[in-house]
């Protein structure tokens, strides 16, 4: 296990697995930082830190979720698990129970305190990412601590946060999200919300706030389950709201009901604008908490696959994972959640089938789960011989194992007001498709499949080296 404590210690476990490159070049803030980085991650590159970002000492780290080994080091692993392995891991974790957090008396969030007039977010190099986004954006991997006024749950919520003012940024909740139903609750009582945009602290608070886990239950929580240890929180003597102790950078202050604002457009993890134009609410930032020396952490969003991709991969993997388990659906081999469809929009299963109905049990189930319900707009079913994460298979088994007379259900259910799929101003339900491309469990007679003898497979991997084909892994050829 690799000892993952906050971004730092994140950012120095991918530089020993040569998985992190530094750029000493001066770079502008402004489009040039995320040009370089997309184009990085376009040609599978590493993660990447610019350390001389013109007008400013604080260095920002870009692209550090884009492979499936950068994820690995996230979760504490060595990379080498697949992503539908990593996903596993995830809801082994979080099934066996969740840890909460434990708070600290002293914090490394604390060793600077900005108030009054010394408040000012332009500090800190957020970019600007596209030629049309409408500004800089300081949370592109931030995520929002804000507190239910009743029950004292705890969320944690991944929303853009535009630079407005030195002391103000936009937030934006789309209708249906945790923060905007607690919001709601703080808006009916005629009160401010006190909010906190938090940046870094352990990697894993950022993939875990982007994550459907259902309302509440701690995204702190989630994170100790998947660590096996708590989460060191601080409590804000200002907020009353329990900090990440090791966090790089937060703002904390209220959000005012009656303080709204216009914000974006930003270039959607769909690829896409949303141009539509909202009021939406705004914090308000009464102290700026920082660690010495901080680390600034961007993501370039835009179409995939980038961070958001990843971690929107992962976690929708491991939390519809999660849900399948508790429901108690038998035989789910594998599950993925591709981050080339957006991370969010199509899940993939894998099903050990044990009586007539079963794939379609599965695939109504992901549709029921809190992963899966939002803005799916499809699930494909297929044998457990194929992994879910074997796109080959899967476009194999759509060919030969599907008939659409028998093999697709359609229905409708919620949807994301960020689908570009759908005309602005009637983005609330999507149609959904169910693809099941398994082989009827009812049927006598199956198809017969060309396979390998396992005898021969054996014997000829004891003699690969004879055959000089040295940059072909025969565990990894198909029927091997």
């Amino acid at each position: 296990m690799i000892q993952i404590d906050d971004l730092r210690t994140f950012v120095a476990a991918l530089e020993k697995r040569g998985q992190l490159h530094r750029i000493g070049a001066p770079i502008e803030r402004d489009l040039e930082l995320a040009h370089v980085a997309v184009l990085g991650e376009r040609a599978g590159g590493p993660a990447l830190m610019f350390e001389n970002v013109s007008g400013f000492q604080t260095p920002v780290l870009t692209s550090a979720f884009t492979t499936p080994a950068r994820m690995a080091v996230a979760l504490g692993v060595e990379p080498g698990p697949s992503m539908p392995g990593l996903s596993r891991l995830w809801m082994e974790r979080t099934i066996s129970g969740l840890v909460p957090p434990a708070k600290v008396a002293k914090a490394p969030i604390c060793e600077n305190s900005l108030t009054g007039d010394e408040v000012d977010v332009g500090m800190f190099p957020a970019p600007r990412l596209y030629p049309k986004d409408g500004g800089r954006f300081f949370g592109t991997t931030a995520y929002l601590v804000c507190r239910d006024p009743d029950t004292g749950w705890v969320n944690l919520g991944t929303y853009r946060m535009q630079v407005l003012e030195k002391d103000r940024v936009g937030v934006q909740f789309l209708q249906g999200k945790d923060a905007d139903a607690i919001f709601a609750e703080y808006k009916a009582r005629g009160e401010k919300m006190p909010a906190a945009a938090v940046l870094g602290g352990d990697p894993l608070l950022f993939l875990a706030s982007a994550t459907f886990i259902g309302a509440g239950i701690g995204e702190y929580d989630i994170v100790g389950a998947l660590r096996q240890r708590p989460v060191e929180v601080w409590e804000s003597d200002l907020t009353g709201l329990p900090l990440p102790a090791s966090a790089e950078i937060v703002l904390e202050g209220h959000i005012d009901p009656d303080d709204l604002c216009h914000e974006g457009p930003l270039g959607e993890y769909t690829g896409y604008y949303t141009f539509g134009d909202w009021e939406k609410p705004a914090l308000r930032i009464e102290r700026i908490l920082h660690r010495d020396d901080p680390l600034f952490w961007a993501c370039t969003v835009g179409k995939p696959v980038n961070d958001i991709h990843m971690l929107q991969s992962l976690s929708r993997t491991g939390g519809i994972w999660h849900d399948l388990e508790t429901m108690r659906i038998p035989g789910i081999e594998s599950v993925y959640v591709p981050p080339e469809a957006c991370g969010w929009f199509w899940t993939i299963v894998s099903v050990r089938q044990m009586y007539p109905g079963h794939s379609n049990q599965v695939a109504n189930a992901v549709l029921a789960s809190s992963g899966g319900h939002h803005a799916t707009k499809g699930v494909i079913v297929v044998d457990h011989d194929i992994a879910a994460d074997d796109l080959a298979g899967v476009w194999w088994a759509l060919s030969t194992r599907f008939d659409a007379s028998r093999s697709v259900q359609l229905d409708r259910g919620r949807s994301t007001k960020l689908d570009p799929s759908l005309p602005e101003g009637a983005r609330h339900v999507t149609g959904r498709i169910v693809l099941d491309a398994c082989v009827p469990y009812e049927w006598d007679e199956k198809p017969q499949e060309v396979a390998l003898d396992p005898a021969t497979v054996e014997k000829v991997k004891a003699r690969w080296g004879d055959f000089g084909l040295p940059d072909i892994d025969p565990n990894r050829v198909p029927g091997g």
